[in-house]
């Protein structure tokens, strides 16, 4: 069986670990255009790992600019079965303070339809189950990674994902809040979504650098004040990494790795040749 290859989609000062040996960058071309950069390959202890920086290196694309669907096409032409999300997110919770490391199980889209957010269309209809957004095997892996690296660890959780670029108002944060979300971003959605169609597990490590703008005895947030908690996060996300890898063990147990084998329901013959091509990389064994 072959050794597991791991993806992490985040900054770019994750895969510059001195652990990391026999570091290749690759330029890949997708049928969904270009990823936002170069992806980085290597090995850390052993395991095969592949780093895109989501934004693209010195943070270019807006969150709605970013492709995320060459992003995870390009991550599964590299053999990627697993993918490691790295984002920064504020804090809906008191008890979730800045510096702080949320594992989350849910997510919930409030972006505005400006994202692909399906590799399915052109002649080809497929409906995948997303009802449990992250790999629930994937996620215990992060959080016990998380633990052994000192972090303080919030297990579970939604991540509410809106637009961006802008930071919410004072009102949106409080509805928010009202909802019972636990932390806000502008990422994750789509990227899990299409994360499922393309068969790969997916979890987040979620590094809280804020209280968005709800909590009346805090600053409302900025952006000198996210970068100064990502800058002094980026090695404890660095040591969660190394910590994971350890522990994600070679083969797949969970239903991620299947989650397209039911949900096709174009029929073979009607699918254009051209859309089965885009897609075979994905839908190709189920449709011989």
């Amino acid at each position: 069986m072959s050794q597991p290859v791991i993806g992490v989609i985040g900054g770019s000062g994750l895969y510059q670990m001195e652990e990391l040996q026999n570091v290749e960058e690759v330029k890949l071309t997708t049928p969904f255009g270009e990823p936002s950069d170069l992806y980085v390959t290597g090995e850390l202890n052993g395991v095969k790992m592949v780093f895109l920086p989501r934004h693209g290196r010195g943070h270019r694309l807006l969150p709605s600019e970013v492709n995320y669907r060459a992003n995870i096409h390009g991550m599964k032409q590299l053999g990627v079965e697993r993918i490691i999300s790295v984002s920064a997110v504020g804090s809906m919770k008191e008890e979730i303070a800045p510096g702080h490391i949320v594992i989350p199980d849910q997510f919930f889209d409030q972006t505005k339809g400006k994202r692909e957010s399906t590799f399915f269309g052109e002649g080809i209809v497929g409906h995948v189950q997303f009802a449990d957004p992250i790999c629930n095997d994937l996620a215990a892996d992060l959080t016990a990674a998380a633990h052994a690296a000192g972090a303080t660890v919030h297990e579970g959780g939604t991540y509410i994902c809106i637009e961006g670029p802008n930071f919410s108002t004072r009102a949106e944060s409080m509805i928010y809040r009202g909802w019972g979300v636990d932390i806000i971003g502008m990422t994750n959605i789509p990227e899990a979504r299409l994360a499922r169609e393309a068969e790969i597990c997916y979890a987040t490590v979620a590094l809280a650098t804020d209280y968005d703008c709800w909590h009346e005895g805090h600053d409302d947030v900025s952006v000198e004040a996210v970068i100064a908690i990502i800058q002094q996060n980026v090695a404890m996300a660095q040591n969660i990494i190394k910590q994971a890898v350890g522990r994600i063990v070679t083969g797949r147990s969970c239903p991620c790795g299947e989650a397209l084998r039911y949900a096709v329901i174009t029929h073979a013959e009607a699918i254009p040749a051209e859309t089965a091509g885009k897609l075979s990389l994905m839908i190709g064994k189920y449709l011989k």
